[in-house]
């Protein structure tokens, strides 16, 4: 070989090409099955308890009404202190701080029997407690908390984990309050000054990723799961698709929030014809577990309610359908361009649809409302959807949710999640919800050949909360006010290029190991020619 340094350079280089393309392509070693969840392994488990699980809930006295705000969000069960001291706090992916112990009085008359029975922190009974002697107003589109900062330890229901010295508010007064909240969005540095929930769980080394994944359940699960540091491989089928989260800077409200890109959105009707992508459905939108409803551009809401046979909406932005959808097979399709791939969440007609009372004052309304101010995917899309939330490359990796079973598992390091697979099964008449964008894309065809080629183308520490509140709905929106001025940069591979040909046929953008996979050939393929 050392009689040809050229074709022993080249070939070196194809070799290391071949290497870093395929890690990119996710082919070195195939699919990835962890291994079960085990005591300290770098993941924390924990339930996500549905306000209307009575199973769950009427251990404590609650009675729910079907027409509350209370009974269409998401809680987590923290033990507080020492010794420990139960509470329920709202999981809100769309704010950044945890507090407690809302002011029940204050709340309408509907939402009283849950608040009263969500468990309260007291500092005093706590010999881990620590004040620090700061204070905070957060204020929300109707009502406000203010809030005493302490310290404590924190345990999570069902896991010997402890985070030791953990900084949250306790509110003083409150006004329309049903809950506190475990905000999850980001934290020091972004949407906050100091280390929130988020942080510490990775600081403190109760999870090896700085991670976590959301699985809400359906409506009639009544219970999710949220996995720190890890994923429920019994919750979704396939691969995951990374899809980048938009910079702050370049967000629509300058937040450090989870933005994605949205690539579309359409119905499936029962018929299985999948109709046109909405106009003005490519928009960027944020995950919020904190939001009942989804909200969306005013004409894109009309357009899509009259598809379900409402004309407007009523006094109070609500669109009214019939309760027959419920009982269909449709679907409400959004689909997400992703880092090679792209995935559609299809959402059943029963869960995009909200009902209101029983028997025959049972009324239905669609899960969208328009906005002028945001577009959130809140409640009434996450239940169909599998998402892990990444700090580390600032991603949300996608795909649809399903149900086969409880496989919390470990994630060693943050590259996992490309190659990790779900458990369940795709049932038949399905649709795959992640496609591989680059298995689609035609390779050009050589110099002097004649074919066609279609291209792919490829509620924080130093601010208030805002919410807007609608009769049942609840929207949580925290608003960091006088954070330290960053943003999380988007995840994804670099750009690169490739020979012009086969680019334009292409369409697609090729990353680092494309372009030196291509140099290497091109170089190794010239050494070869002259010797040959």
């Amino acid at each position: 070989m050392a009689a040809f340094p050229f074709l022993s350079a080249s070939l070196v280089l194809l070799q290391l090409a071949l290497q870093c393309s395929a890690q990119h392509l996710n082919l070195t070693t195939g699919p990835l099955h962890l291994p079960n969840h085990t005591p300290g392994d770098g993941c924390v488990h924990l339930p996500i308890i549905h306000s209307t699980n009575t199973d769950h809930f009427a251990r404590r006295g609650i009675q729910l009404a079907l027409n509350n705000r209370s009974d269409v969000a998401y809680y987590a069960q923290l033990d507080i202190g020492t010794p420990p001291q139960t509470v329920y706090t709202q999981l809100d992916t769309g704010s950044f701080e945890l507090w407690v112990n809302p002011d029940c009085t204050t709340v309408s008359p509907s939402d009283s029997s849950f608040c009263d029975h969500i468990g309260f922190y007291n500092a005093s009974l706590s010999s881990t407690s620590k004040s620090l002697g700061t204070s905070k107003t957060l204020r929300y589109g109707i009502g406000a908390a203010n809030i005493s900062y302490v310290t404590d330890n924190i345990s999570l229901s069902g896991s010997s984990t402890s985070l030791k010295s953990i900084q949250f508010g306790v509110a003083t007064s409150t006004k329309d309050a049903f809950s506190g909240i475990l905000g999850i969005g980001y934290g020091q540095g972004l949407a906050t000054k100091y280390p929130n929930f988020i942080d510490q769980l990775y600081a403190q080394k109760i999870t090896k990723v700085k991670a976590y994944t959301l699985a809400l359940g359906s409506k009639t699960a009544q219970q999710g799961s949220i996995v720190f540091g890890g994923v429920d491989t019994s919750k979704f089928a396939g691969p995951l698709a990374k899809v980048p989260i938009i910079e702050a800077a370049d967000s629509p409200d300058g937040v450090p929030r989870f933005w994605v890109q949205m690539d579309g959105i359409n119905l499936s009707p029962p018929s299985g014809e999948s109709m046109p992508v909405y106009e003005g459905s490519k928009v960027p939108a944020f995950l919020d577990s904190g939001s009942t409803m989804t909200l969306l551009p005013p004409k894109l809401a009309n357009k899509m309610a009259e598809d379900f046979g409402s004309p407007e909406p009523d006094a109070n932005g609500f669109y009214r359908v019939g309760c027959e959808y419920v009982e269909m097979n449709g679907t409400v399709d959004f689909t997400f361009m992703g880092v090679g791939q792209k995935v559609t969440v299809r959402v059943p007609y029963k869960e995009m649809i909200r009902e209101v009372g029983q028997g025959e004052s049972k009324m239905c309304f669609l899960g969208v409302m328009g906005s002028e101010s945001f577009t959130l995917l809140g409640d009434t899309f996450l239940r169909s959807a599998y998402a892990v939330f990444d700090f580390q490359t600032n991603s949300i990796w996608l795909t649809q949710a399903s149900s086969c079973g409880n496989t919390p598992a470990a994630l060693r390091d943050i590259t996992d999640l490309s190659r990790v697979v779900g458990n369940c099964q795709i049932q038949p008449g399905q649709k795959e919800a992640v496609v591989d964008v680059v298995s689609e894309t035609s390779i050009a065809p050589p110099a002097g050949s004649t074919g066609d080629s279609d291209g792919v183308t490829g509620t924080g520490g130093n601010g208030g909360d805002g919410a807007t509140r609608w009769g049942f709905v609840t929207t949580t929106l925290a608003v960091p006010m006088g954070a330290a001025t960053g943003s999380a940069s988007s995840g994804g591979s670099g750009g690169g290029s490739m020979s012009a040909a086969a680019l334009a046929s292409s369409g697609r953008r090729m990353a680092a190991g494309d372009v030196v996979l291509s140099a290497a050939v091109a170089v190794g393929a010239a050494v070869l020619g002259s010797l040959l």
